[in-house]
């Protein structure tokens, strides 16, 4: 009895009354849009997460459910009893992780990808210097010509194809870590790197933080940050997560800012969500909350400074694919679009369903790419009947999956897939005449 006790407290059971299979979340699921099966719906998950929970169906029934989804909270938007699924799936996960049995190979992988590879700035600065060695040598070129990406595991190659070109060592290390603007800061502003966006987006990184010294703010690179943990997080190690949360508080607590600005929509949602790995009344907790108050994404920031004009048209068509987490856990819908609407020049035309998922979910389109590339098919429809010269992402992963797609369509010649803020940049971004 007491194992089941426990097993019911890991699995969030608790949560799991709250649904009442209403179906409300069924057409906003798109593995259940795209798989079609009801296990692989919110509500189906978590009615296998209550029968795992009493005993009726076994943890390996939730095993490919729970893998499965893709984590983008679309569901929590329209169900009407406001049902935690976020907290019933991280719950899963990490119990099916904590249960699940590894060969001794793949437990040194996860260990090193998981607790030394993505939380070190050392390990992510390499990764983007060995891609530029790689593309600045000819190598690229070479695997390419003699089809040697199409043999990488995973299906990596397929993401290769559309990885930007990176800067260089040299260019990695001038970077400085603190920019003051041309005037009296209007605001100090501490920015999250990340890590995959700073290993291989690291020049929207270096426009990021431009945009925001244009803007009127101080910005400020503290030393000690680390990975979000939302990589982690989706992964079951919910216990490496919650200690990379501790090492930024405590990074970003060094300095009084005004806000802490990240430009990756995955990372946002996790940032804004610290206080909930903590117990409620406990010291941590309460820094995890205030720091939580100070998490931005970098459209709002820019929006609420309102310190640039724009003065190079960009005559393009435009659409805009929304990162999951930004909509559905950060609630930042308007400043993206308010500030595309700002370039002269531009034309935003809407998606039919901009909110339907793109399917890159963090590794998500590299461990279940079959899955991810029927979700990107049916968002390229979507795309398609805009038939934009640009589609404009606020995620990395987002990023890389609607340039793959772009690729899959074959549309590489008319079509682009870039970030806000390079929409931003090719407008030529002033400081606001007072």
């Amino acid at each position: 009895m007491n194992d089941l006790k426990t097993l019911q407290e890991k699995l969030q059971y608790d949560k799991t009354f709250d649904c009442v299979q209403c179906g409300y979340c069924l057409p906003a699921c798109p593995t259940y849009e795209t798989m079609e099966k009801e296990t692989h719906s919110p509500r189906g998950r978590i009615n296998l997460v209550k029968m795992a929970a009493e005993g009726k169906a076994s943890l390996e029934d939730l095993e490919e459910p729970i893998e499965k989804c893709l984590g983008c909270m679309a569901c929590t938007t329209v169900c009407p009893t406001n049902v935690q699924y976020g907290a019933i799936l991280e719950g899963a996960k990490e119990t099916l992780e904590d249960n699940k049995e590894k060969s001794q190979g793949r437990k040194k992988t996860e260990e090193f990808l998981f607790g030394s590879f993505f939380p070190s700035s050392k390990w992510m600065n390499r990764l983007g210097n060995a891609t530029w060695l790689y593309q600045a040598t000819g190598m690229q070129k070479v695997a390419r010509s003699l089809r040697l990406t199409a043999m990488a595991p995973l299906h990596l190659g397929e993401f290769e194809k559309v990885l930007p070109a990176q800067p260089s060592p040299s260019q990695r290390k001038k970077r400085l870590k603190r920019i003051h603007p041309e005037g009296a800061p209007a605001a100090k502003i501490a920015f999250f790197t990340g890590c995959v966006m700073d290993s291989i987006f690291f020049d929207i990184n270096q426009q990021t933080i431009e945009l925001m010294r244009l803007s009127g703010a101080e910005v400020i690179l503290p030393e000690n940050q680390t990975c979000c943990g939302a990589l982690h997080a989706h992964s079951g190690k919910v216990g490496l997560s919650k200690e990379l949360a501790m090492e930024n508080i405590a990074a970003f607590e060094e300095e009084k800012v005004d806000y802490i600005v990240n430009n990756a929509g995955g990372c946002g949602a996790r940032l804004i969500e610290y206080d909930h790995l903590f117990e409620k009344g406990t010291e941590w907790h309460q820094r995890a909350k205030a720091f939580t108050e100070k998490i931005k994404d970098i459209s709002e920031v820019l929006v609420e400074l309102d310190g640039l004009e724009f003065s190079a048209p960009v005559e393009k068509l435009v659409t805009y694919q929304p990162s999951c987490h930004m909509t559905n856990v950060q609630r930042v819908t308007r400043q993206p679009r308010q500030l595309i609407e700002q370039v002269p020049g531009v034309k935003l035309r809407e998606m039919n369903n901009p909110d339907f998922c793109c399917g890159s979910a963090g590794i998500y389109n590299i461990i279940n790419y079959e899955d991810s590339m029927d979700i990107l098919d049916k968002k390229m429809e979507d795309v398609n009947n805009v038939n934009p010269q640009v589609i404009v992402t606020t995620n990395p992963g987002c990023l890389l999956q609607m340039k793959a797609g772009v690729e899959r369509e074959g549309k590489h010649s008319k079509a682009e897939a870039v970030h806000l803020v390079e929409v931003l940049m090719e407008a030529s971004p002033k400081p606001k005449k007072l």
